[in-house]
């Protein structure tokens, strides 16, 4: 089973839009609900919109959750409150949390929070540059750590991780990345988790790319990327390109 995870950031803007997009979503998953595992996280304050709307097989998450359940914590929300809203997974570790400074100790303590309520963590790692001498591996692997340090087997299962090579997202990215350091990353995260959990745990945890897949390049991400799906962020908003996605994935 591949995954699309859709990451709707700080979109769209009105109710009636959010409704658009889940029920035309829900289409998407339905028609392909035997080969892709489909989520979407949207803003929280339209989670109990999307939760109402939204139908099986489209699974919902959050964007983010505290770091714990102190109540002077303003702007943020708790593990209980995401599990209230009827969400079953969440995004943490992501880019743009930690440019406004989530560290890892912080998607640790979050991580914590979630196995608490029974969530299922979306983990974003990834390097923030890439340079000739391979100290980005380095990176990746303290966040690795960190994440899965202390996990017995049966928790680390239950994460789904996402490759996302800060570098290549969004609009002031140096480049975008190639199905060739996709994989070499997968690889490495594969290493790390066969090390640790054994290879046939290693083999089973889904690893997604997180940077900037749409309907033209997936399918040399899955093949030579070797990469388990996507988090999305801007084709999650177009049901039409979405579409155009699913069909790529399913191919």
């Amino acid at each position: 089973m591949l995954y699309l995870i859709g990451n709707w950031k700080m979109a769209p803007e009105k109710n009636i839009q959010v409704i658009d997009l889940v029920k035309k979503t829900n289409e998407i998953a339905k028609l392909y609900k035997k080969s892709i595992t489909t989520i979407v996280c949207p803003p929280a304050v339209f989670l109990p919109i999307v939760k109402k709307n939204i139908k099986v097989p489209l699974g919902i998450g959050s964007q983010g959750v505290a770091a714990s359940d102190a109540v002077a914590q303003t702007g943020l929300i708790s593990a209980s409150m995401i599990k209230e809203s009827g969400a079953q997974y969440v995004i943490i570790g992501h880019s743009e949390m930690r440019a406004r400074g989530d560290s890892n100790a912080n998607v640790k303590d979050q991580l914590t929070r979630l196995f608490e309520k029974k969530l299922t963590p979306i983990v974003c790692i990834g390097e923030k540059t890439r340079d000739e001498q391979g100290w980005y591996l380095s990176e990746v692997k303290d966040q690795l750590e960190t994440v899965y340090g202390d996990l017995a087997p049966l928790q680390a299962k239950k994460i789904i991780l996402a490759y996302e090579p800060v570098w290549a997202i969004g609009a002031q990215a140096d480049r975008a990345a190639t199905p060739a350091e996709c994989r070499e990353m997968t690889i490495f995260i594969r290493k790390f988790l066969s090390d640790k959990y054994g290879e046939k745990i290693a083999k089973a945890m889904p690893i997604l790319y997180g940077g900037s897949a749409d309907e033209f390049n997936a399918k040399s991400f899955l093949e030579e990327g070797t990469a388990d799906g996507f988090l999305i962020g801007r084709v999650s908003l177009d049901p039409k390109r979405l579409g155009a996605l699913a069909k790529t994935i399913n191919k």
